[in-house]
C-alpha cells in the first residue's frame, strides 16, 4: 500500500502526464501551419485557346491599359498589405468572337515582369477567362499593371479587361475594381 508521500508523488506525476498530453494534443491542433501555397503563374491553359488569326480580314486593333495592385499601403507608406488580383478577360458580344493578341504584366517601375500569353487567343462570344496572380507573388507591387492587344471584327463591341483585387485577413476584408482603359 502507498503511503502519503507516495500517493502525493503518483498524483503529481499522473497531473502532470495529463498536462503534458493535453499540450502536445493542442500543438497538435492548433500549432499546425497550412502549407503555403505555391504561386499559380499561369492556372490557364492558354495553348487550348490559341488560334492562327493571319488569313482574317477587316479585324480592327486595339490596345488596353489595365492597372492592378499586388500591394496596396496600410497605414504608412512603410508598410503593405498584399492582395490577390483577378484579371478578368472578357468577350461583350454576343454575337462574334474576339481575339486577344498578348497580355503581358508590367510592375510599379513599368518594368516588363511577365508575359501571360503572346500568340492569338480567343474568346468566343460572352465568354471570360482570367488570370489571377496569388497574394504571395508581390512582384508587381503597389502600381502593377497589364497590357492587352487585341483585334474584333469591325462593328463589334471592344473586349473589356477588368481587375478584382481583394484579402481577407481574419474577419476583415478588403476588395475593389480597375476597369482597363483603351489607349490606342
Amino acid at each position: 500500500m502507498l503511503g502519503e508521500k507516495e500517493l502525493v508523488v503518483v498524483m503529481k506525476s499522473k497531473y502532470m502526464w495529463s498536462r503534458l498530453l493535453l499540450i502536445l494534443v493542442l500543438l497538435g491542433i492548433f500549432g499546425c501551419e497550412e502549407p503555403k501555397e505555391v504561386s499559380s503563374i499561369n492556372p490557364e491553359n492558354w495553348s487550348k485557346r490559341t488560334i492562327d488569326i493571319g488569313k482574317k480580314d477587316s479585324l480592327e486593333y486595339g490596345k488596353t491599359y489595365l492597372s492592378t495592385y499586388s500591394q496596396i499601403y496600410s497605414t504608412s507608406e512603410h508598410k503593405t498589405h498584399n492582395l490577390t488580383a483577378m484579371v478578368s478577360l472578357r468577350n461583350t458580344s454576343d454575337k462574334d468572337t474576339v481575339y486577344v493578341l498578348k497580355a503581358n504584366y508590367y510592375d510599379t517601375h513599368g518594368k516588363h515582369v511577365r508575359t501571360y500569353f503572346n500568340t492569338p487567343i480567343y474568346l468566343a462570344p460572352l465568354e471570360t477567362a482570367e488570370i489571377i496572380i496569388d497574394e504571395i507573388d508581390v512582384i508587381g507591387g503597389t502600381g502593377s499593371n497589364f497590357i492587352f492587344e487585341w483585334n474584333i471584327p469591325m462593328g463589334t463591341s471592344e473586349p473589356l479587361f477588368e481587375g478584382v483585387m481583394n484579402s481577407t485577413m481574419g474577419q476583415q476584408g478588403l476588395s475593389f475594381t480597375t476597369q482597363g482603359r483603351r489607349i490606342e
